[in-house]
């Protein structure tokens, strides 16, 4: 049974402010930095963008660090790459979407290294977190497990409907109307052991079919 940070250590890595873009389709394919918020260095929490992927490192013990896109979107298909390069597997890794201003709410859509899954929201800034499918972390046979293992997270978002994939397959599914739009971001986390490395490539946001 995976464990849960204590909510008052949920730390924003880097907040990068855009204008409204509710033109799709999306891509972000990490060729730079763009308007992603890169940290070459610190203590706890470091992204950088090299050799065509975001490179994000975590070495707080305990903690969910993320970056944004600064952008602007609604209803529509996101999905992210992720493959986890080094440290403990006990972890979670993936994305944020529908982030409101302030990073005062947002949806997480993660997986762990071990083959767990968590979705759900955060209200607060994460004062508040509610898991919207099961009770919290669950594990599913869909994650690939391990060092150097790809994931490829995905969710269609129409309105409170939301559908969630990992590698192609369905996780769960749930109403929940309390965010229609905002900002993207990629996070990590870790949930006792530092030293957590996760490269993240190819996000896009494409329209409904």
């Amino acid at each position: 049974m995976k464990g849960r940070l204590l909510v008052a250590l949920w730390v924003a890595l880097l907040l990068v402010t855009g204008c409204d873009n509710f033109n799709l389709p999306y891509e972000e394919n990490f060729d730079d930095a763009g308007s992603w918020g890169v940290e070459e260095e610190g203590l706890e929490a470091a992204g950088t963008v090299e050799d065509g992927v975001y490179r994000f490192l975590v070495n707080a013990d305990l903690g969910l660090f993320w970056s944004t896109a600064g952008e602007h979107f609604a209803d529509g298909i996101y999905e992210v790459e992720a493959v986890q390069l080094e440290g403990p597997l006990d972890n979670g890794y993936g994305m944020l979407f529908r982030v409101g201003e302030n990073l005062e709410s947002f949806y997480i859509f993660e997986v762990s290294g071990d083959g767990f899954v968590w979705i759900g929201r955060c209200d607060d800034t994460c004062t508040e977190e509610t898991p919207l499918v099961q009770d919290g972390w669950f594990e599913h046979e869909a994650v690939n497990e391990g060092i150097g293992e790809a994931n490829v997270l995905r969710v269609r978002a129409e309105a409170g409907n939301m559908i969630f994939y990992v590698n192609d397959v369905e996780v769960g599914r749930v109403t929940d109307n309390a965010l229609q739009e905002g900002d993207i971001g990629i996070m990590v986390e870790t949930l006792g052991q530092g030293g957590v490395l996760v490269a993240f490539d190819n996000f896009t946001v494409l329209p409904l079919e």
